[in-house]
């Protein structure tokens, strides 16, 4: 089970007695103290004993924790919410002496529970970056809040306003109005960092302010399908309840992580924490520091993986790239002259190694930019220039999409393959599975047989065939030719592009021989 930026057991205290010499203990601590002070903007240089691997790790953090623990901060939410259900009134007997009673007993009692507003208090964990009074923390901390407040290890207590805030990598960044300098830490490299490494969290785990923990780095680039751009850090050091949006420092004492989220059977640790890299991290604050909300770049695709069988289908020689399964109509994409059906293995310069990684190269890209983009179309590699525009607008624009034309006439025949009965896309079709108008034209399934190559597939009916092959289909007959074809040409298999009836588009292959 997946939680929401969690926030922490009850801790006692931590002690790591792993044998390491004083000496290292004194080097490695001297290290993290010189560090967790250096101005923010000044690169942090690990000394030659510190970069020096650690055969037994640290036999203490405390000099770590004691510099860095001014600048983590309790995040309280105040949040009015709407009046409970307004209790039932019985009803007494007509006549009966009691209404009376009844009436005056239950009206006080809904002005008590029933109508007014409540308040409600949440906790969450956070850390300053910048002396002057900004620091970061979870959307989910913040979200909905009337009143937000820090509370700082010396007892301090500041009212925050939200600069911005971002959903997609549930980032918010706050800021107060300290009376002095604030102790800030910076964010280090999260791509430098390796599993194995020691990394230490401090928040506030179930309102327990200033707890520390240590883990290590168990795993990179996890996916727990929490957004687009997931890419977590995965730790064993302790993360729960009201850890959210606190730091997950590195060794030398460079936020490297923002603690998010947990993977729990029970709402408390089990060593499965994960936390946002730096290095997505830095981007969005940076962005919300400057204009208040994000602004990544848009291409304007619609993606998929790139499968064994998808590959073959293609003749590409391995499982690479993102597959273009539609095009957002007069995005930078569409206009650049890039197809559905092309596989897309470079941008800006750098190999796309899976569809996962595509977003998050588009999204760091600044918008405007142009950047070259290599696809791979029929066998062969082509290389097109597109001007990225703005997901926030490309989103906007996508939402307020109209309908497409109409499809163009057909012959009505229905033909079979692999499995899967296809007609035309006609009105009597459209209105039977309910197919918008967007999609234009194809081939509708309207069966598919039980243990057949389709239902393997999982080809349901109502979808609609656009190509196969990569190249469009007006009717079943087309459909049949293609695969014959294909079939002749020694290819395996046949690569279709099918719409959901709302208009989703994907990649499945099928048999050419079936």
């Amino acid at each position: 089970m997946t939680m929401p930026a969690p926030s922490g057991s009850t801790l006692a205290r931590t002690r790591l007695l792993l044998g390491a010499t004083l000496a290292a203990t004194l080097v490695a601590g001297t290290a993290f103290a010189q560090t967790a002070t250096a101005p923010l903007s000044a690169p942090v240089a690990p000394s030659a004993a510190a970069s020096q691997p650690t055969r037994h790790g640290p036999a203490s953090v405390a000099d770590l924790a004691d510099a860095l623990s001014g600048a983590v901060v309790n995040i309280s939410t105040t949040q009015t919410v709407a009046a409970e259900r307004p209790i039932q009134i019985p009803k007494a007997p007509d006549g009966s002496p009691l209404q009376e009673f009844f009436d005056e007993f239950f009206k006080n009692q809904m002005g008590k529970n029933g109508g007014a507003p409540r308040k409600i208090q949440s906790l969450g964990s956070g850390f300053v970056i910048d002396a002057s009074g900004l620091i970061v923390t979870n959307n989910h901390v913040i979200d909905g809040a009337d009143e937000i407040t820090a509370n700082f290890t010396d007892g301090t207590k500041l009212k925050a306003e939200l600069v911005g805030r971002d959903k997609k990598t549930d980032l918010a960044l706050l800021r107060v109005k300290p009376l002095k300098p604030l102790t800030a830490v910076k964010f280090g490299d999260s791509d430098k960092a390796r599993v194995g490494d020691w990394v230490m969290a401090i928040g506030n785990p179930f309102g327990f302010g200033g707890t520390v923990t240590v883990g290590i780095v168990s795993a990179r680039n996890r996916d727990i399908n929490s957004g687009p751009y997931d890419n977590y850090i995965q730790t064993d050091a302790a993360i729960n309840k009201g850890n959210s949006g606190g730091p997950l420092f590195d060794m030398y004492g460079d936020v490297i992580g923002i603690n998010t989220a947990i993977i729990s059977p029970t709402g408390g640790s089990i060593g499965i924490g994960f936390a946002v890299p730096s290095k997505t991290a830095a981007a969005v604050v940076e962005q919300l520091k400057q204009y208040g909300e994000t602004r990544r770049g848009w291409l304007g695709v619609r993606i998929q993986g790139v499968s064994d069988d998808i590959a073959e289908s293609l003749g590409l020689k391995e499982a690479k790239g993102a597959l273009v399964a539609g095009i957002s109509e007069k995005g930078p994409a569409d206009k650049a002259g890039i197809q559905a059906g092309d596989v897309i293995v470079k941008f800006d310069g750098k190999d796309v190694p899976n569809v996962r990684e595509l977003p998050r190269m588009v999204a760091d890209t600044p918008i405007d930019k142009s950047v070259e983009v290599v696809v791979l179309r029929k066998g062969k590699e082509v290389t097109v220039k597109v001007a990225l525009g703005r997901l926030e607008e490309g989103e906007k624009l996508a939402a307020a999409d109209k309908p497409g034309t109409k499809p163009d006439s057909v012959v009505p025949t229905t033909k079979t393959v692999a499995g899967a009965t296809l007609a035309p896309l006609d009105a009597e079709a459209r209105a039977k599975f309910k197919i918008k108008d967007q999609v234009a034209k194809g081939v509708v399934v309207t069966e598919v047989a039980p243990g057949s190559a389709a239902a393997e597939k999982r080809i349901q009916p109502g979808e609609v065939i656009l190509e196969v092959g990569q190249e469009e289909v007006a009717s079943p007959e087309d459909v049949v030719k293609k695969f014959e074809a294909l079939k002749k040409d020694g290819r395996k298999r046949a690569l279709l592009l099918i719409a959901s009836a709302e208009g989703e588009m994907r990649f499945v292959t099928l048999a050419s021989a079936e």
